[in-house]
């Protein structure tokens, strides 16, 4: 459990303290809420990283975390997410659906969810999310489903993983 608190606390600094970083993380945290039948997620994503993987797949430059953003910036920033951030749960594949972002100093945090699901046998993750822009990215998966708390750390040689 030290551990735990280790990770949190450094990934916490890492998250919140630099406007400048020579390393490539990001956070994403996947509840299953039994009560509301759905799996809430959040992202949490350097805004530099962000618009530079944006600029790169849709070749325009894109002004997410900016007062110049537009409507058609966050629709590219939810269509490159949910192109590289996917679910599967008891095997199936979920869609999962854009609720809204919001600004935490020089982070983009994002709030996802996927309805309707009853149960949690197995929580299958990909997540290739900056890894095209950034070779060494870490992609943090870290869950909380039927009472468990589990992670992953997703790479470019290791882009997805299953929990049960």
């Amino acid at each position: 459990m030290k551990k735990i608190g280790i990770v949190y606390f450094l990934l916490f600094i890492a998250l919140s303290s630099f406007t400048i970083h020579k390393f490539y993380i990001a956070i994403y945290q996947v509840n299953f809420v039994s009560e509301k039948k759905r799996i809430e997620i959040t992202s949490r994503i350097f805004v530099d990283d962000l618009n530079a993987a944006l600029e790169q797949r849709f070749k325009v430059k894109t002004h997410i975390g900016e007062d110049s953003e537009t409507p058609d910036d966050r629709l590219k920033m939810n269509q490159y997410l949910l192109e590289h951030f996917k679910i599967k749960v008891n095997g199936v594949p979920k869609s999962i659906v854009f609720i809204s972002k919001e600004m935490e100093s020089n982070v983009v945090v994002g709030y996802y969810k996927i309805n309707e699901i009853s149960s949690i046998k197995s929580l299958s993750v990909e997540n290739t999310s900056l890894m095209e822009v950034y070779s060494d990215q870490q992609n943090i998966i870290q869950t909380n489903f039927n009472g468990k708390k589990q992670s992953l750390l997703l790479t470019a040689d290791n882009t997805n993983g299953v929990l049960k």
